[in-house]
């Protein structure tokens, strides 16, 4: 092993607070689950657990696994760390519909008074559609996604571990509220046709294309915090740049893709069930009830 890998795996310690909150939301959603899966086993199937379950092994080994040691010393684990937290974990945890079992998990008399007050605000749930409407979470994803790879913002990211909490932040925020309408986490009622996120998707990976072209393409380091480093094993900073652009853009083009094309079968296949339109109401009843 490299002696520079192995003094950043040896300088690195457990971030007990991410830790902690992810432990204690996968421990709330599947206490809520289980309960839902006893009142809807057809709508919260194991498969969705499944999901959720994934969904949190993949913040892990971004945020609190020793990959996290290594993204101030190569670009290549930096990279694979964005591609876990925008691409990965957002659409895995929305597919384990996550909002009613997390509700469905806190005391009943709580969960009144505080969700379902705030289930039962105008004023927040018109914020929140007005946030996951479709092009607005386009937005959203695009400036976060490309704003924090110029690289000012990113090595600003680099030299504090403040600005970098809130990078990887926005990053799983954005991604959440971008994956919200193509995976329609059950209440959600579909506000666009099926069709239109085929070029959402499409776009979005032009726009991450774009980006890892540019790294893999510049010829020159984007980043010289990365050039001012000891290299690993003689890994020069360009070959670094160029791989971790490599991984953005081939992985990442493929998560994009399969989702348009799973979207373009199901649209073509005779739909079996319209969406019940009761659903939102249905929801909030669960909440305050």
């Amino acid at each position: 092993m490299s002696p520079t890998i192995g003094a950043a795996l040896a300088s690195w310690r457990m971030p007990w607070l991410t830790c902690a909150f992810i432990l204690v939301t996968t421990a709330l959603y599947l206490r809520g689950f289980a309960r839902m899966h006893q009142q809807m086993p057809a709508r919260f199937t194991t498969r969705r657990m499944g999901f959720y379950i994934s969904g949190v092994a993949a913040l892990a080994i971004a945020l609190v696994s020793p990959l996290a040691a290594l993204d101030d010393k190569l670009l290549v684990t930096h990279m694979m760390q964005h591609l876990l937290l925008l691409f990965i974990a957002p659409p895995l945890l929305l597919l384990g519909a996550p909002q009613i079992p997390l509700v469905r998990a806190i005391p009943p008399l709580i969960a009144k008074r505080t969700i379902g007050v705030i289930a039962k605000s105008r004023v927040c749930r018109r914020c929140f559609n007005l946030l996951t409407y479709p092009t607005n979470a386009f937005l959203l994803f695009s400036v976060a996604m490309l704003g924090w790879h110029l690289p000012c913002p990113f090595q600003i990211a680099l030299r504090s571990s403040y600005w970098h909490a809130i990078e990887h932040g926005c990053f799983v925020v954005t991604g959440m509220i971008f994956w919200y309408p193509i995976v329609r986490p059950w209440p959600m009622v579909e506000r666009w046709s099926r069709w239109a996120f085929v070029p959402y998707l499409l776009m979005a990976d032009a726009e991450n294309s774009v980006l890892a072209a540019f790294m893999v393409f510049s010829g020159r380091v984007l980043y010289p915090f990365y050039a001012g480093l000891p290299r690993i094993n003689g890994f020069p900073a360009i070959t670094d740049q160029i791989v971790a652009g490599a991984i953005m853009w081939v992985p990442g083009s493929i998560l994009f893709v399969i989702p348009a094309i799973v979207i373009v079968m199901r649209a073509l296949a005779p739909h079996a069930l319209a969406r019940p339109l009761g659903a939102h109401a249905l929801a909030i009843k669960m909440i305050t009830r």
